[in-house]
């Protein structure tokens, strides 16, 4: 009977605790978050069974300079989320209007200060990769922050599915990075005057037209690695050709066969791969 009386409490204490693990669960988002069919991520609870917003969602969709109450610029981060979130009419139809309770409206004192907090013109490093850039304010944006980067040296613009940043000019980037973009043109990519180095790796660059426009730079490296053009005849030897100051394509220093000049015959003919 003693025996009974002690099971009966063990089992007590046993449910009493998973109660308390499952509440501890539900408080720390252990469960993991669905999609509603609203499109907006909720979580289950563990004891109803019911869904509910997650705590954070009012703040999904802000940058880093709509957080009050603090200082940081722009060109003391190295990887900001610089795409904006969508506007009020999106959001309710969404179904989302709930992240509407932390916006206020902004005065125009207010954007000057925020655009005075963002100091791109200072940036002289700067990673915006993957800014998942889906809407087409969002890429307007992206491209109004890029014509103030008037000082960077160094930038990452990865995998951001751009196509073309030819009305951008980064006078003084000397290392740019758009490896997983959509470009299919060098016409496409920004004004370089000072570039060194530059990765063009997994674009679309279908041939080396337009690649003399960076014959006057002090390209140093270039990296075009699984584009169409790196299957071109003669492909190493029209790239040195055209930029006289090239040490390194793909990886691999210039050696003394790169530097025979290519048969101009062969330019717009692409090899097969079979």
């Amino acid at each position: 009977m003693a025996s009974s009386s002690g099971l009966t409490t063990s089992n007590q204490k046993l449910c009493t605790s998973y109660s308390t693990c499952c509440s501890i669960l539900s408080d720390v988002h252990a469960v993991p978050p669905v999609l509603s069919a609203s499109r907006g991520f909720i979580r289950q609870s563990c004891d109803s069974g019911l869904s509910s917003p997650l705590p954070s969602d009012p703040f999904k969709y802000l940058r880093w300079h709509d957080i009050e109450e603090h200082d940081v610029r722009g060109n003391q981060l190295h990887c900001p989320r610089v795409r904006e979130g969508p506007s009020e009419e999106e959001l309710f139809f969404r179904g989302e209007e709930h992240t509407l309770k932390k916006r206020k409206q902004v005065t125009d004192t207010e954007k000057w200060q925020k655009k005075l907090q963002e100091n791109w013109e200072n940036c002289a490093e700067l990673n915006l990769s993957f800014q998942d850039l889906g809407d087409l304010y969002q890429v307007e944006n992206f491209h109004r922050i890029l014509q103030r980067l008037i000082r960077v040296e160094k930038l990452w613009l990865v995998d951001n599915s751009l196509t073309d940043l030819s009305a951008i000019r980064l006078p003084r980037c000397r290392e740019l990075n758009v490896n997983k973009n959509y470009f299919t043109s060098f016409r496409q990519l920004p004004k370089l005057p000072q570039i060194q180095h530059l990765s063009l790796a997994e674009n679309n660059i279908m041939t080396l037209s337009g690649i003399s426009d960076l014959r006057h730079t002090p390209l140093e490296s270039l990296i075009l690695k699984r584009n169409p053009c790196e299957f071109q005849e003669s492909y190493r030897q029209l790239v040195f050709s055209s930029l006289p100051n090239l040490k390194i394509l793909d990886g691999v220093p210039k050696l003394p066969e790169d530097c025979s000049p290519p048969d101009t015959s062969f330019f717009p003919r692409m090899c097969t791969v079979l």
